[in-house]
C-alpha cells in the first residue's frame, strides 16, 4: 500500500489516508481502498476500521476530476469509485470515519458509506457536483434523499453548499459532532467496547438495521430469528447466570448496571 498507512491493534485497524497534495480520490487510491476492504472479508479478528486523513485541511477532497470524462479509462475509474462505496457499505467490520477537515463530493460520499462518522469544528460536508455539470456518482443523492428528505436533499444538491459538522449531525449526514480537543477521549472507549464483541455481533445488528430501514416487518422478523437463535446458545445461558449472580434483576441494576456487567465479565473470564 502506497496511499494507505495501516496499523492494527486490539481488533481495530486504523487507516491513514495519505494521497498528497489534498487526498483526491485517484484511481490508485480507490484501488488500494478496495483491495484493503476486500481483504477483510474473512477477517474475524478485526472488529472496527477507522479512516483518518494525513492532511490538516482535507479529509478527502473529492473524486479525481481527471477521470470524469467519456474515455474508457475514465468511465472505468468512475465505476470503480462507485464499487468502492458499495464495498465499504458491505464490510462486516464497523467502519468509522474521523473527519477533521473538508469532505466534499466523493469525500462526503465516502463518509456516508461508513457506519459511523464523526466531524470536528474543522470539517465541512457537501455535494457540489452540479457546479461541474454532473450528478453525484457515489450514492450522494441517494443518501441525501434517505437522510435529509426530499426538500432538504434537493436544496443541498442544487446549491452544493457546505454543511458544518453540527449541521451535518442534525441532518444525519454524520453520526455526531465532536470537538477536536475531545475526539481521542470520545473515540477510544467506543472502539474498546466494539473490539470486545465478536464480528458476528456487528454483522447481526448491521443486518437488522439494514432490513428495518427497508421494511419494518422484515426487520422485526429478522430480529426475532436472531433472538431465538442466540437464546439457545450455551454462551448466552452462562452470561445470564453470571449476570443474575452479581445482582441482575435486583436493586443494584438501577444505579450500577455497568458494574454488574464488569463483574459478569470477570466471572466468565475465570
Amino acid at each position: 500500500m502506497n496511499k494507505l498507512m495501516i496499523t492494527k491493534e486490539a481488533g481495530v485497524a486504523t487507516i491513514l489516508i495519505k494521497n498528497p497534495p489534498v487526498n483526491v480520490l485517484t484511481i490508485d487510491l480507490i484501488n488500494e481502498i478496495n483491495a484493503f476492504v476486500l481483504s477483510l472479508k474473512d477477517d474475524r479478528e478485526t472488529k472496527a476500521v477507522v479512516f483518518k486523513s494525513f492532511h490538516d485541511t482535507f479529509f478527502i477532497a473529492h473524486l479525481d476530476l481527471n477521470v470524469i470524462n467519456g474515455s474508457q479509462g475514465g468511465q472505468a475509474a468512475s465505476i470503480e469509485f462507485n464499487h468502492m462505496i458499495g464495498n465499504i457499505k458491505a464490510m462486516k467490520q464497523l467502519s468509522v470515519a474521523i473527519v477533521d477537515g473538508v469532505a466534499r463530493g466523493g469525500g462526503n460520499e465516502f463518509v456516508m458509506a461508513c457506519d459511523l462518522a464523526y466531524g470536528t469544528e474543522n470539517s465541512a460536508f457537501a455535494q457540489p457536483e452540479l457546479h461541474i455539470n454532473i450528478p453525484t456518482g457515489g450514492q450522494g443523492a441517494v443518501q441525501f434523499a434517505r437522510r435529509l428528505g426530499k426538500g432538504k436533499a434537493l436544496q443541498a444538491l442544487l446549491t452544493g453548499a457546505d454543511f458544518t459538522a453540527q449541521q451535518a449531525e442534525a441532518l444525519n449526514i454524520i453520526t455526531q459532532f465532536v470537538p477536536k480537543v475531545e475526539l481521542d477521549a470520545f473515540i477510544e472507549p467506543l472502539l474498546q467496547l466494539v473490539s470486545a464483541w465478536e464480528i458476528r455481533d456487528i454483522v447481526m445488528y448491521k443486518e437488522i438495521i439494514a432490513a428495518s430501514i427497508k421494511d419494518e416487518d422484515v426487520g422485526s422478523e429478522l430480529e426475532l430469528r436472531y433472538f431465538l437463535e442466540r437464546a439457545k446458545e450455551e454462551k448466552t445461558q452462562k452470561i445470564i447466570a453470571a449476570f443474575l449472580k452479581h445482582g441482575g434483576q435486583t436493586e443494584r441494576e438501577a444505579k450500577d448496571i455497568q458494574g454488574i456487567f464488569v463483574d459478569t465479565a470477570a466471572e466468565l473470564s475465570k
